[in-house]
């Protein structure tokens, strides 16, 4: 791999892991506390709308373009584990994956589609609608800091000379 393709590959690693990372910041620190200020259906309705929204190809490049620049950037890691970078790919890389896609795909999508099909207008959601915030807000700063952390720890890959 030419080092001009390995930089790239980098580059967009740490730029998509900022970007999810801030992301996922901005439901931790407000989006979240605002759906959970509003009567429970309107809060409901809202984050239906948004999981509804957030599957567009913008998202989706940053998303999951990172977890697939984050996997190539393991593996070369492992086969190129002499460079001086490699522990820090490989580590931030695993930040990424394991941290932001795997607790994604493990905790927060399966409590949106829980949500999904819950009758904003029903009295039993509110008990629902309660779990759903402070579960899913959990998880969704285990997101954010391991976006954010793997972004720090990749920004060290890119500043480490190659031998």
């Amino acid at each position: 791999m030419s080092n001009q393709l390995l930089f790239s590959i980098k580059l967009f690693s740490i730029l998509g892991c900022g970007l999810v990372a801030g992301m996922f910041f901005a439901f931790s620190t407000f989006v979240i506390l605002a759906l959970g200020q509003r009567p429970p259906s309107e809060g409901i309705a809202a984050m239906q709308a948004i999981n509804i929204t957030v599957i567009n190809p913008w998202f989706m490049i940053a998303f999951l373009g990172t977890a697939v620049t984050c996997l190539g950037l393991t593996v070369f890691s492992l086969t190129q584990w002499q460079q001086p970078e490699s522990a820090y790919l490989l580590v931030g890389c695993l930040l990424y994956l394991i941290g932001t896609l795997f607790v994604t795909m493990q905790f927060n999508v399966p409590m949106n589609d829980a949500l999904a099909i819950v009758q904003p207008d029903n009295p039993d959601a509110v008990g629902l609608w309660d779990h759903y915030l402070s579960k899913w807000t959990f998880w969704n700063h285990i997101r954010t800091a391991a976006a954010l952390a793997a972004t720090a720890v990749l920004t060290l890959a890119l500043r480490t000379p190659q031998v």
